[in-house]
């Protein structure tokens, strides 16, 4: 970052003070290849037409004054037809360990999001059963794109949407009380349709469970046993959620009731608004909006005929509501399934007068296939029809079930192996990464053992033995840190800080096991390459931190 910006703004001046306007199609990056140098730009190509002369003169101009700013900092080649190659010297990378001691915690952190107030709603699993592997994997990205988001100065809210209204919800009751009529030994009539009620064995324990404080209750009208029985069981398994959450590091400032939403008279008002605008009509003995005109493939049902709310209407609602509450940008987090959602949802924000390009953002999350030493695995569920996030939890951890979700772009499926998570070797990424801090926390702590201890601030002239390839290799990576959360932040997507971290870890093992720091004859050498490994050691706890994963001092 620190390179790309000081080159970037050098540039603009150079070619302003030309009388040049910077083109559109100018490029500045960081080569593949090491030896056509940190930084590379088309810059004099596409700068040649208003400069009227040829791309290599005008490519020498601007290395001269390039160079000219930055004496003994910058050095500047012209190949090709034009390219200009940026190499800085030594001191410039030496300054990245300066910058991590000085800003610690806070390094790679921006202010870029300053005064954007942004909505992330995640998980909100319906409650009517516990959360799956799939919820899971969208609590890590929502938690950890959050994470991100703040790091890049946006202000962040978390939200839960809790889906306790509507026919689902009234399964749940009757769900319960089928049960409930079972441990009593009362005639029982299951619906046909196995997608008709809930059968989990959780279903079973939480009807034990009432009747054990409330014998009576199955003595109760049918309707009020039924209602009873939804309000109890949402409560329990809502708390359920609430727990395993709390375990995975996953906290929502709001829990937002659907059906508070629905009690408050806000659908109504929604649709109230959107009938004045000419969007809502009636149809069939429904209500339905017009979203076929801002973008999807046809109209859409608000209100069916039998008088339930869709989940669309509620949505809509509901994100009028965020809105209204002062939010610029809402993100939200849903399961692959929901593909086809997003037009109608797009739709919508557009009905209600919001960009759905720059207001609204969905993240997909694609399943997780479970395995066990590269096959297949059918965990023993208590769910009936899925793997728990608590059996993952318990099975293999917290730091590794987040490492691992996090370790493919939400929207690709991703292989969990189980067994490969738990192995204390460096086939396992989790161990990988986390094995690269607290080897510099060892080393750190046999330095000091033999009496070696570091400023908390090295000087300038402390760093300068950091000069060799392998060092201003690892030097450059650390420094890409900035970059990554900067990109990252602004596609709103948390797998490139796993990729970045891994590729970190990479270059430290490597950088491990080709410079044995402490059995060196230089000392000033040792003490700045200590100081080199700190500082990557601070990144690397900075990038898991974001990811929600800890840095252990030992392993």
């Amino acid at each position: 970052m620190r390179d790309l910006l000081l080159i970037e703004k050098a540039l603009r001046d150079i070619v302003a003070g030309h009388g040049w306007e910077w083109p559109e199609k100018a490029v500045l990056e960081t080569p593949r290849d090491a030896s056509h140098g940190d930084l590379a730009t088309n810059l004099a190509m596409v700068l040649a037409r208003q400069a009227k002369a040829a791309p290599r003169a005008v490519a020498e101009e601007i290395k001269t004054e390039l160079c000219d700013r930055f004496p003994g900092l910058v050095t500047a080649e012209i190949a090709g037809p034009g390219f200009i190659n940026v190499t800085f010297a030594p001191s410039f990378w030496q300054g990245v360990v300066a910058d991590v001691e000085e800003q610690g915690k806070a390094f790679g952190s921006s202010k870029n999001g300053s005064g954007r107030r942004i909505v992330v709603e995640y998980v909100s699993a319906n409650p009517t059963g516990p959360l799956h592997i799939g919820h899971g994997r969208g609590a890590a990205v929502g938690d950890s794109l959050t994470r991100l988001l703040r790091f890049a100065g946006y202000d962040v809210s978390t939200e839960y949407y809790i889906n306790d209204a509507g026919r689902q919800m009234r399964l749940l009751g009757d769900s319960v009380y089928l049960r409930m009529r079972e441990i009593c030994n009362l005639p029982v009539v299951y619906p046909e349709d196995p997608k008709g009620w809930y059968h989990g064995d959780y279903i079973r324990d939480i009807a034990r469970e009432m009747l054990d404080k409330d014998p009576s209750l199955i003595e109760r009208p049918e309707a009020e046993a039924k209602d009873l029985c939804y309000e109890y069981a949402c409560a329990t398994i809502l708390a359920g959620i609430k727990e395993d959450l709390r375990e995975f590091r996953v906290e929502h400032q709001v829990w937002f009731s659907e059906k508070s939403l629905v009690d408050a008279g806000k659908v109504e008002e929604a649709f109230d608004k959107l009938r004045a605008m000419g969007l809502v009509y009636d149809k069939d003995n429904a209500v339905w909006l017009a979203t076929q005109q801002f973008g999807d493939d046809k109209d859409r049902v608000l209100r069916k005929s039998d008088g339930y709310l869709t989940y669309f209407a509620s949505d809509i609602a509901y994100h009028a509501n965020k809105f209204e509450r002062g939010f610029d940008e809402c993100i939200d987090v849903w399961g692959a399934d929901h593909h086809g959602y997003v037009p109608r949802m797009k739709a919508a924000i557009t009905c209600m007068k919001h960009d759905p390009e720059k207001d609204f953002h969905v993240v997909l999350i694609q399943m997780v296939n479970l395995m066990r030493g590269g096959e297949p695995v059918a965990m023993s569920t208590r769910s009936g029809e899925f793997v728990t996030l608590r059996e993952v939890l318990d099975d293999v951890g917290t730091d590794a079930a987040r490492f691992m979700f996090l370790s493919r772009k939400s929207d690709s499926p991703l292989d969990f192996d189980l067994d490969l998570v738990k192995q204390r070797n460096m086939e396992n990424p989790v161990y990988y990464v986390q094995y690269a801090y607290a080897r510099v926390a060892a080393l750190l702590r046999r330095a000091a053992d033999r009496g070696v201890v570091l400023p908390e601030r090295c000087t300038a002239d402390m760093l300068a033995p950091l000069t060799s390839a392998d060092d201003l290799a690892l030097l450059r990576e650390a420094e890409r840190f900035r970059n990554v959360v900067e990109d990252a932040a602004r596609s709103r997507a948390a797998h490139p800080v796993s990729f970045y971290l891994m590729e970190l870890a990479g270059k430290l093992h490597s950088y491990y096991a080709n410079n044995p720091v402490l059995s060196g004859d230089d000392e000033a050498v040792m003490k700045a390459r200590l100081a080199l490994l700190r500082a990557v050691s601070v990144v690397i706890a900075n990038g898991l931190d974001l990811l929600g994963v800890s840095a252990p001092e030992s392993m």
